[in-house]
């Protein structure tokens, strides 16, 4: 069986939603009950990777609008997963969910794993496993808003219904941190295939690799995943050193010979 048959490029767009979803497409199937660093796939059919990026959960929290938007958000990558979905086959395989998932500057409430789960929602209720990387906004400070400042002063806040990732504690800005946002992921979502990352890149969190593997040939792996931490919010946004040496040593150590299909073996940074 090829590496790579066929890539299959899909854009989407909703009104002011910065929202993007790509299909990536490679000669296998997925298997969903997966151990958490690689996903197993099954021949004669396409493996169809989802990108959603920019999704800005929270983004003006205290307003009309923002709820609005996250609700059109979830409709969105519902509409887009389902329209994939012929039946009750999922088609959709695997879903990598690429930066500023949440607006960590907009949300007033001590807890924003809580608009990280909603993201979540639509991917998590499918059965679809799923992978994340941080972006400049998801653990952005607090921005306190001007207008807040005028004479109508700070609006009256509702703190969110306590749920699995939100325990009821009360309104704060004091935002949540990449590795709070990680572990609330991972702990909650047995689909999650996010990680952590090496200690030694920190303050980056998202640094790691997933594995795409054969059915046919457990041990051959067809594309390699990797997801970098780009900075931004708490920390310069950069790709330091360190992890273009990590990324260096990883790839060398995983495929030091490039002796797979055509010469090498197909790799996607995320």
């Amino acid at each position: 069986m090829p590496t790579s048959s066929y890539f299959t490029i899909l854009s989407y767009s909703c009104l002011s939603l910065l929202f993007q979803a790509f299909f990536i497409s490679i000669a296998a199937y997925s298997d969903h009950h997966t151990p958490e660093n690689h996903i197993r796939t099954r021949a004669d059919a396409p493996f169809k990777v989802a990108l959603f990026a920019d999704l800005h959960f929270g983004e003006n929290a205290w307003t009309d609008w923002g709820p609005k938007q996250d609700v059109n958000s979830i409709k969105v990558m519902s509409s887009v997963l389902d329209t994939e979905t012929p039946e009750a086959t999922y088609l959709t395989d695997f879903v990598a969910y690429l930066g500023d998932v949440v607006t960590a500057n907009n949300i007033p409430i001590a807890n924003a794993s809580l608009y990280w789960d909603q993201a979540l929602s639509p991917t998590r209720s499918r059965g679809i496993p799923w992978a994340s990387v941080f972006g400049n906004h998801d653990d952005a400070p607090f921005e306190w808003p001007m207008e807040w400042f005028a004479a109508s002063g700070i609006p009256q806040h509702v703190c969110p219904v306590p749920n699995s990732s939100y325990s009821g504690e009360e309104c704060s800005f004091r935002g949540t941190s990449r590795l709070e946002l990680m572990k609330n992921e991972m702990d909650n979502n047995v689909l999650s295939l996010s990680k952590s990352g090496p200690q030694d890149l920190w303050p980056g969190i998202s640094n790691y690799v997933l594995q795409v593997l054969s059915k046919e040939k457990p041990h051959t792996p067809l594309v390699y995943l990797y997801f970098l931490d780009s900075g931004g919010g708490t920390y310069p946004e950069v790709i330091s050193t360190a992890q273009a040496d990590w990324f260096k040593r990883i790839s060398e150590k995983i495929n030091p010979d490039s002796r797979y299909k055509n010469g090498c073996l197909l790799s996607l940074i995320i």
